[in-house]
């Protein structure tokens, strides 16, 4: 996907959370956010619309000092679906109105306006996921879509310590983690420096060697990366460093 289709895709998985949780009993919980429910859920997501685009309408050039932002919500829990449908337009309308080359402090690698239209994305789609499991659906997910998400994950990763520390610790002496799904590959270095996503060849002829390989579907290999999917459930692959691999999932959440 390239910028211009993340405001679209945005406002698509925006409608279908929507559809998946009205009239739905907004008090069931959420297993894949303990202690929310999806009432919970869906004030969360609405929330973030509502920052995102008071960030873009104010082209912040310095971390924010508060969070603060009017979210307006509606008097009785029933009304999240209708609430969240507005928080949606709201943002549809900023981003539409934004020019995403604009420069503009983002949190992650990417210091442009087009950042959190696409991490708008992919906070949307993944708790749109969460919501119909906890409704016992099937979540499906399109193939760019996922390939984007695991791409703005991996790339954002070393830059999320702020808020999900226990990333500091992925440092290991010098290893790598291949994430492999059909036609696509991604190599995560692990180095006692840092880490970070990393060209795929060590010469510019030839693929490098990982230590440990992930592969799978895009869709699995996302919903693995967000922890909406067991490691060990068997919808992966998992070669390799078997250490390495569990020190990834015990440390890469965010």
């Amino acid at each position: 996907m390239d910028p211009a289709q993340h405001g679209a895709a945005v406002a698509a998985e925006a409608a279908s959370f929507i559809a998946t949780v009205t009239g739905a009993d907004l008090s069931t919980a959420v297993p894949t956010c303990p202690g929310w429910t999806l009432g919970d859920l869906t004030q969360h997501v609405g929330g973030v619309h509502r920052w995102f685009s008071e960030l873009l309408r104010r082209r912040v050039q310095q971390p924010p000092t508060s969070r603060a932002v009017d979210l307006h919500l509606p008097e009785r829990p029933q009304g999240l679906p209708d609430w969240l449908a507005e928080s949606a337009a709201q943002s549809a309308e900023v981003f539409a109105a934004t020019d995403l080359d604009a420069p503009m402090w983002a949190w992650g690698v990417d210091q442009h306006a087009r950042f959190w239209v696409r991490r708008m994305l992919f906070e949307t789609l993944v708790h749109r996921v969460d919501a119909q499991l906890a409704l016992g659906l099937t979540p499906q997910v399109d193939r760019a879509s996922a390939v984007d998400g695991i791409d703005e994950f991996l790339t954002n990763l070393p830059f999320a310590a702020s808020f999900a520390p226990l990333t500091a610790q992925l440092r290991t002496p010098n290893r790598a983690i291949r994430f492999s799904c059909p036609d696509e590959d991604w190599l995560f270095d692990l180095r006692p420096d840092g880490f970070a996503l990393t060209a795929d060849t060590a010469d510019g002829t030839a693929a490098r060697t990982a230590d440990a390989t992930v592969r799978g579907t895009a869709t699995d290999l996302l919903l693995l990366l967000y922890g909406r999917l067991d490691p060990r459930s068997g919808a992966v692959q998992l070669l390799g460093d078997q250490d390495l691999l569990d020190h990834w999932f015990a440390h890469s959440a965010f």
